[in-house]
Formats: C-alpha cells, sequence, structure tokens
C-alpha cells in the first residue's frame, strides 16, 4: 500500500499529510547532530530495573543538538507557505525560540518533564520538538534495538523515552505471533505480550476486545473493557511506514472516542 494510493481512499486525511510531508522536507537538509553512544554495560542494571534510556542517570545523551535541529525545523517552515493558522503558530514559535539563547534546548528537555516551559503553542511544539528529537535519536534508537534483549522488557512504555504506546502491531505467523508496540515520539518499537492491555496491565486476558474496522482491511481497534483504553493496531507487515505513521489512521481516533474508548497514548497531532 503505497501514501498516494491510502489518500485517495482517505481523502480527509489530505491536510495532514500535506503539512506532514512539509515537515519532513524542512528536516530533510538538516544535520542530525553526532548522539553519543553509551557504554550499554553502564545501562544494564537501569534496564532490567524498567527505567528507560533518556531517564537513566549511569549514561549521559547529549540533548543539546537537539535544540538546535528544532530551530532550524522551525526557521526553514515559517520560509515555507502553508495554512495560515500553521503559519501563525511557526511564527510564534520561531519569536520564541529565538528569545533565548538556550530556549530550543529548553524546549527539548520540556518533551521529558525535565524543564519549566510555557511554549506559546505547545501542540505545534510538542509535534515540531519531537520530530527534531526523533531525527537526532535516530542512530541511538537503532543501536539500542541491536543490544537490548526483548524479552528482559516486555513493558507498556518505550524503553528509549517512556512513552505510552500510540501503535501496535501483529507480525508472523500463529502460534508464533509476536505483538509489537511502536512509540508515536521517539519511532522506537518494542515486544510486548501477545494479549493483554498495554495500559492497565490487567491479568485478565479476555477483557481484552477487537474492533474491526468496515473496508480496513490492515488496521483494527484493540481496546480493554477493564480500563476503556484502546490501541489502534496495524495486522500486517511490509508498509510500516504508512500504517504506522499514526496521521495515517486519525479516523480511528475518532472512531474509538465515539465509542466511548480512551487515547491515553501521547499525539502529535492534537494541533
Amino acid at each position: 500500500m503505497t501514501q498516494d494510493a491510502w489518500l485517495m481512499r482517505h481523502p480527509y486525511l489530505s491536510s495532514v499529510a500535506d503539512f506532514d510531508a512539509q515537515v519532513a522536507t524542512a528536516a530533510a537538509g538538516i544535520p542530525s547532530g553526532r548522539v553519543n553512544i553509551p557504554d550499554w554495560r553502564d545501562y544494564l542494571d537501569d534496564y532490567q530495573a524498567g527505567i528507560p534510556l533518556l531517564r537513566s542517570s549511569h549514561v549521559a545523551i547529549d540533548l543539546e543538538p537537539a535544540g538546535a535541529i528544532l530551530l532550524s525545523l522551525v526557521e526553514n517552515l515559517t520560509s515555507q507557505p502553508m495554512p495560515e493558522a500553521l503559519a501563525g503558530q511557526c511564527l510564534d514559535l520561531q519569536t520564541q525560540l529565538r528569545g533565548e539563547m538556550n530556549t530550543p534546548s529548553r524546549a527539548v528537555n520540556w518533551l521529558l518533564d525535565s524543564e519549566e516551559f510555557r511554549p506559546t503553542h505547545p501542540g505545534m511544539l510538542r509535534y515540531l520538538s519531537w520530530t527534531a528529537l526523533a531525527l537526532h535519536l535516530r542512530p541511538l534508537v537503532e543501536a539500542f534495538s541491536s543490544w537490548r534483549d526483548e524479552e528482559h522488557w516486555l513493558r507498556r512504555y518505550c524503553p528509549t523515552c517512556g512513552s505510552p504506546p500510540a501503535m501496535a502491531q501483529l507480525v508472523g505467523i500463529d502460534p508464533g505471533r509476536l505483538r509489537l508496540l511502536s512509540c508515536g515520539c521517539c519511532s522506537t518499537r518494542w515486544r510486548y505480550r501477545r494479549i493483554g492491555c498495554p495500559f492497565c496491565d490487567t491479568p485478565d486476558d479476555h477483557r481484552l476486545s477487537a474492533l474491526a474496522i468496515e473496508g480496513e482491511k490492515y488496521l483494527r481497534i484493540d481496546y480493554c473493557q477493564s480500563c476503556r483504553a484502546y490501541l489502534k493496531t496495524y495486522n500486517g507487515e511490509g508498509s510500516e511506514p504508512l500504517f504506522l505513521a499514526d496521521w495515517t489512521s486519525l479516523h480511528l481516533d475518532v472512531i474509538a472516542r465515539d465509542r466511548g474508548l480512551k487515547r491515553l497514548a501521547n499525539s502529535l497531532y492534537e494541533m
């Protein structure tokens, strides 16, 4: 499935697709900055204790370059034509980020709740800051994925940044099919139990239900009857960039909300 084919079937997603493409274009020419790969032995105890990598006190991940990426990204966007409301938000953020020397770094640290910061447009800043941080962290996320033993995580939150999952994916074939959770913030994917709620971790696996969506062959909504939280799930392989992008399934969020279900995962599209 290509993005163009998907948008032909879901034309109401075109505006968010256009903005997502603009951000990708604005970010494409920005150097990602060098990210230090830690000595994993220093992090092993924290990993086994369930402490996400970016929140560990035993490894030092320099996020400073992500602040510079963020500022460049916002400046690139302000030079592009875009809808008036979005353009106004980007201009306001550009003014705020240029206000003080360390403001871009503070904005990035704000994502991890380690900095007191009051952005003028929190939804837009969250989206752009995670875009910048994910770009900076990409080599680290890949190295971390190669190092970690998935059997020793199996937790409800991202092993890299600690965010709850935005999407899930079912891979393989039964009886050995696996479920992967996907972080909508830093793009980490990690293994989780095949059955069970990743939000309330209810021990009663029979409380988890699946809602099929008419016309959607590869997507469904998994929800917990106990806590009423849901997780959009990609039931397939080969089109991960499309189906795990979160914005491509925003209509499932609307369907879930109309059924009284709760999204507990972070959304970068609440702008």
